[in-house]
């Protein structure tokens, strides 16, 4: 049985791939989750996850500009914007738990992203853990 870490992680490759313009992705998300053993409810999480930041896109990436400082949106990473994007939504909008948020993505950053992206990531959700208290 999948854990919540690895439905978040193939959440972050649905968000990955939609933000290389394959915005028809979510008609694959059941074949991607099946091959990635993302069953029951950790499959319904992984639903809820994906199609809610695509629902708020735009208040999230307002967000996560708001907190950039001297970094450039466009020029992030697509996988640390994809991490960005579901940490932010789970802690902006879902309003799950902070720091549980907040140390998966640290822990996704360090499998996935570039080798100091998981401390950029720790200070940019920890920012909007924050502002949304």
């Amino acid at each position: 049985m999948a854990t919540r870490h690895q439905a978040r992680a193939a959440v972050i490759g649905l968000l990955y791939a939609y933000d290389l313009g394959n915005v028809e992705i979510s008609k694959f998300a059941d074949e991607i989750l099946e091959d990635s053993k993302i069953r029951n409810k950790q499959r319904e999480f992984s639903y809820k996850l994906f199609s809610g930041t695509i629902e708020s896109l735009d208040a999230i990436d307002g967000e996560i500009k708001k907190h950039l400082k001297s970094w450039d949106f466009n020029e992030l990473g697509k996988i640390e914007r994809a991490i960005l994007r579901l940490g932010a939504y789970e802690i902006f909008i879902d309003k799950n738990d902070k720091a549980i948020v907040i140390n998966e993505a640290i822990e996704l950053a360090k499998e996935l992203a570039d080798d100091k992206s998981h401390q950029f990531i720790n200070g940019v959700l920890d920012a909007i853990g924050k502002g949304s208290s």
